[in-house]
């Protein structure tokens, strides 16, 4: 049997890390992720009370529960994601919480995060995306385009992350890298 090796999206046999100035850009790689789609007419709350959380995020927010964070994602639209674990069982688990409230499907291979921390972080993504990334408070979540590629940008008490399309992982990391090398 061959012996396959796992790489990161960026291509990479671990995650990696990029300081420049007062901005480190992270990429990472242990999160399972999971999208929820609320099914027409359905209450997917008690699905989300399930997993910890205190009901379905707000419009534009993100919560945390137990390790994990669930955003919003567009009308009866979540992500929510978990450490990851080789079981690859998220997905199963977030579908168990929400039985036929709602559509879940697992995004763990669909998407890259980038964290990013340090003060240039509101300097970064305001020359990026069109968000008002300054009045963004902890618990934010916002859809935008970036660079011209439809991202998520989560901000959180520890700092930024900006999730893209897997496919577009370097074209997202270069955005990022050549924003904060202008930054110094």
């Amino acid at each position: 049997m061959t012996d396959l090796t796992p790489l990161t999206p960026l291509g990479g046999a671990s995650p990696r890390v990029d300081t420049l100035g007062s901005v480190t850009i992270t990429e990472v790689t242990d999160r399972a992720l999971a999208s929820v789609a609320t099914r027409k007419g359905m209450d997917a709350n008690q699905g989300f009370e399930a997993l910890g959380f205190a009901g379905a995020p707000a419009v534009c927010t993100m919560a945390e529960a137990s390790g994990s964070r669930a955003w919003w994602m567009g009308p009866d639209q979540y992500m929510v994601d978990a450490a990851f674990d080789q079981s690859g069982t998220w997905a199963a688990k977030v579908k168990d919480a929400m039985g036929d409230t709602a559509s879940v499907t697992d995004q763990s291979e669909g998407f890259c995060r980038f964290d990013l921390t340090g003060d240039g972080c509101v300097d970064l993504l305001q020359r990026l995306c069109g968000l008002d990334s300054e009045t963004m408070q902890p618990g934010s979540a916002q859809r935008t385009q970036l660079h011209h590629m439809g991202c998520v940008v989560i901000r959180s008490e520890a700092g930024w992350s900006v999730l893209g399309a897997h496919s577009s992982a370097g074209s997202l990391h270069h955005a990022l890298l050549e924003v904060a090398v202008g930054l110094q």
